[in-house]
């Protein structure tokens, strides 16, 4: 006899898994001539061979789903001056890169300027998790600066490490 398991609050699993914190992420491309990305907090390294990282995205983006047609995807790991531009990332209007800077590499991933790393990937596999999907990326070439605090997502909140 299967036993059902009662549903947990989301506020207070929101709560609680606001208590581990986390970097955040510019997750972008070209596509169609134009800059798509979105803000990750979900972010993570997954293997070094063959060189993979994940990121978690909800199924109600919009914006997933435009991004992941793009060849190639640029992952920033945001600095701790970059809180703007993680807060217009994860936004639902308006023009998300208005005013930051940005490149783009040979094969068409959105890179933004002052991170303190990158990374270009592409779409090896997406796996469904509940409300979620898991996308696992390919890294292609990447780079940081160890001198450039990272941002973090911690309660909720951007904050910045303290030395």
């Amino acid at each position: 006899m299967v036993t059902a398991v009662p549903a947990l609050d989301p506020t207070r699993l929101r709560h609680v898994f606001g208590a581990f914190p986390s970097g955040v992420a510019a997750v972008a491309a070209l596509v169609d001539g134009a800059p798509v990305g979105i803000a990750a907090s979900s972010f993570t390294s997954v293997s070094m061979e063959p060189p993979l990282v994940s990121l978690c995205v909800a199924h109600t983006s919009n914006t997933w789903p435009v991004l992941r047609s793009a060849t190639r995807i640029g992952v920033s790991i945001l600095s701790a001056d970059q809180d703007r531009a993680a807060r217009q990332l994860a936004g639902r209007g308006g023009d998300r890169f208005a005013e930051l800077r940005w490149r783009v590499s040979e094969h068409g991933a959105v890179l933004l300027d002052g991170a303190s790393g990158w990374i270009e990937t592409s779409i090896e596999q997406e796996v469904r998790a509940g409300d979620h999907d898991v996308i696992l990326l390919r890294v292609h070439d990447l780079d940081a600066d160890h001198g450039i605090s990272p941002l973090v997502f911690h309660a909720s909140q951007f904050r910045r490490l303290e030395a």
